[in-house]
């Protein structure tokens, strides 16, 4: 099978779109921060969860792009 070609929008939604969720849910939570302390704690939470994704991810990118030169 022939390899598709990505755009360069996708290829940046996979490198970086786990760490644009993580700083949604980050801003969420700090301007939600006295309301709701379960939706807090879970955007919080999710925050954590992203970006720790997002940062394996984006190490995981830059070691296959040095392998790969």
């Amino acid at each position: 099978m022939e390899k598709q070609s990505l755009s360069k929008l996708d290829k940046w939604q996979a490198k970086y779109g786990v760490l644009v969720i993580a700083l949604c849910c980050l801003y969420i939570s700090i301007s939600s921060w006295g309301q709701n302390w379960i939706l807090k704690s879970m955007l919080v939470l999710g925050t954590f969860v992203c970006g720790a994704i997002g940062f394996f991810d984006v190490k995981r990118a830059i070691k296959e792009k040095h392998f790969r030169q």
